[in-house]
């Protein structure tokens, strides 16, 4: 059946890690193996004009930081590969844990030198809670870092993962001379120049043949026979079963800067990882291989081009096959609409697709109909679950600096906490506006994208809130949640959902309210039951 076999060929993850961990350069070289790209950009440098081809918006070329997660998709071995790059900056974390609803698989990679981070540790405890199967890269050896087994345990202890090393360096930083690739039984040689080409590699079945000394010399050769021999003795066997049940995670290690390893880390995740899995509705549990399309909006991205204010929407496909001039089920409006021009992403070109399978990613031209965690279905009333919005940390009030171009700022707003860049809470006593964002450079990129994409100017001030949270009364009705209402007046604002949203000041006036109004329930994330 064909649409059995495009659904075995999609492979859709996520790379996810620190700030500065390697990530957009992985992905670079990855679309460079799957010939989508001929030259890859590093992110950082100066010396090369053409930046990386994942970071589009304007701010993120500037800093060099991925600030929205792009999707980027290329044909690998007769595979269908969809990568979604995440932004690694904690800023923008609520972004990248949307995106791993949408992901099948993760790869995690970990800078040599820094080991495992604080922002690698959250988003790694996020795929374990959802068991999504992981590999491991373990970036940037031809720099000087800690020692690959200290680097392994590291892991194991801090992320709370089971591994198994299916690649291993020989030697690191200047002695760097290569990787022994477990998995395939080859050796691959660094030769330190091959920044844009792709390296040769050795086949050795057997490490006790001599000619392993003249390669890499007699020390390394029998260095890497010891780990390798250690690497046996402490590590359990590589098992597919417990990879995709999220219980077992390979590690790879190369630098991806260098286009070192790269291939071994692409040619066994085309192998192992899974292709699209089922995933849970409120109403039931949706199997890829049904009949009628499902899918959900897990993005949403404004001004994908600034000439033509249009709005993308995200939609990761879960069941059956979306179809271009078809009409879907918007299932929170209750109404039917239907897409003329469905956008699919192949490196770094948009191109209108006709039909499209479970796991990949559509981008559908949106005038404000999408909402993040929308389902779209063939006409069965589906909910996906788990795309919350997070307490914010950081709270400003919103001024508009230009009073000639009020609707400008207004619009702006509406479509950038559409997208889910920050939260927008409306003050009950004044109607002022209030932003609340996971991280404060979020305020930076609301101020240019006001300025560049809606021609808005906009101020701060800031306003001190120590949390948000929604509130649930037992009974709107009762006196306790009547006098809540009058006494903390000054405190509520209602979202963009209109639900009302408690600011409390302090963590000490956080609790006293809970103390004094027992039956009115305060919840740190919009999604309660």
């Amino acid at each position: 059946m064909e649409f059995e076999k495009e659904i075995a060929k999609r492979r859709t993850f996520g790379i996810i890690s620190h700030p500065d961990a390697g990530k957009t350069t992985l992905t670079e070289k990855l679309l460079l193996f799957g010939g989508a790209i001929q030259e890859a950009g590093a992110v950082k440098s100066n010396k090369i004009k053409k930046s990386a081809t994942s970071d589009f918006m304007e701010i993120e070329r500037q800093r060099g930081i991925s600030v929205a997660t792009s999707v980027l998709a290329f044909i690998y071995k007769g595979k269908k590969i969809n990568i979604l790059d995440t932004p690694g900056h904690k800023d923008f974390a609520e972004d990248t844990f949307r995106t791993l609803t949408a992901v099948d698989s993760v790869i995690v990679v970990i800078d040599v030198a820094k080991g495992v981070e604080e922002q690698t540790e959250k988003l790694v405890e996020v795929c374990r809670m959802r068991n999504i199967p992981m590999i491991v890269f373990i970036n940037k050896l031809d720099r000087e870092g800690k020692d690959a087994f200290d680097l392994l345990d590291e892991v194991e202890q801090k992320l709370g993962l089971t591994v198994t090393p299916l690649s291993f360096p020989i030697g690191m930083g200047y002695d760097f001379k290569g990787i022994y690739n477990i998995y395939e039984k080859n050796i691959n040689l660094f030769s330190g120049n091959s920044k844009k080409n792709i390296e040769e590699t050795i086949a050795f079945d057997d490490l006790d043949n001599p000619e392993l000394e003249k390669i890499i010399g007699t020390e390394a050769a029998e260095e890497l026979r010891g780990n390798l021999e250690l690497v046996e003795g402490v590590y359990p066997d590589f098992d597919k079963e417990a990879y995709l049940k999220g219980e077992l995670q390979p590690v790879f290690f190369g630098s991806a800067l260098n286009n070192f390893g790269v291939r071994e880390l692409l040619d066994c995740f085309v192998d192992i990882a899974p292709s699209p899995r089922p995933k849970k509705a409120e109403e039931r549990l949706v199997n890829a291989n049904e009949k009628d399309f499902s899918g959900f909006v897990f993005k949403i991205h404004a001004n994908m081009d600034p000439k033509h204010r249009d709005r993308l929407a995200f939609v990761k496909i879960v069941s059956g096959t979306f179809e271009r001039n078809t009409p879907y089920l918007h299932v929170r409006l209750g109404k039917k609409l239907k897409f003329s021009s469905p956008n699919a992403f192949f490196a770094e070109k948009k191109e209108i697709v006709d039909i499209s399978y479970p796991g990949d990613i559509v981008g559908l031209h949106d005038t404000g109909n999408f909402k993040i965690g929308d389902t779209l279905t063939s006409g069965e009333e589906l909910h996906y679950k788990g795309i919350p919005s997070f307490s914010p940390e950081h709270f400003r009030y919103i001024n508009n600096a230009d009073p000639m171009k009020a609707k400008q700022l207004y619009k702006g707003i509406d479509q950038l906490m559409d997208e889910g860049v920050a939260q927008l809470f409306t003050l009950e006593m004044n109607g002022r506006k209030v932003i609340g964002t996971v991280g404060a450079l979020q305020y930076e990129v609301i101020q240019y994208r006001l300025e560049h994409e809606y021609g808005a100017k906009c101020t701060y001030e800031n306003f001190p809130v120590h949390k948000a949270c929604w509130v649930e009364p037992e009974d709107e009705k009762n006196e306790e949640f009547q006098e809540f209402k009058r006494v903390k007046q000054k405190f509520l604002a209602t979202d963009k959902k209109g639900q009302l949203v408690f600011l409390a000041d302090s963590p000490f006036s956080l609790q006293m309210t809970q103390q004094k109004y027992p039956s009115v329930k305060l919840h740190y994330t919009s999604e309660f039951e």
